[in-house]
């Protein structure tokens, strides 16, 4: 394989990483947002009595719901948010890492396609 077509190859695997790390910053963020919204209500259920009335919006209708239910239902999604978020987090730092290597591997391959023109 020459050294133009390695780093066309190169230079397109570089541009889809690219692509996806924004995608999963983007869904970190996405994240981040109901998360907040969440340990929002949260708090908001730990002013609440024991027997206030909370209810659900299932499509047009609001159902009413238990506290300790809702209550739970919240917590399950924070855990569920979060365990997500460490996921998104791990995938970003792979994926800086593989931009990294692959940016040091573009500079290298122009430098060696450099050096071969310089000598022709």
């Amino acid at each position: 394989m020459s050294l133009e077509s390695s780093l066309e190859n190169a230079t397109k695997v570089y541009q889809k990483l690219q692509k996806d790390l924004t995608n999963a910053v983007e869904n970190l963020q996405k994240l981040d947002s109901q998360l907040q919204e969440n340990e929002i209500v949260q708090k908001e259920f730990n002013l609440l009595k024991d027997d206030s009335n909370i209810y659900k919006l299932v499509g047009p209708v609001l159902i009413k719901q238990e506290k300790v239910e809702a209550t739970e239902n919240v917590g399950r999604r924070l855990d569920l948010i979060r365990s997500d978020i460490k996921r998104v987090d791990d995938q970003i730092k792979d994926l800086t890492e593989k931009l990294e290597k692959k940016k040091i591997e573009i500079v290298q391959l122009n430098a060696s396609l450099t050096q071969q023109e310089t000598k022709s």
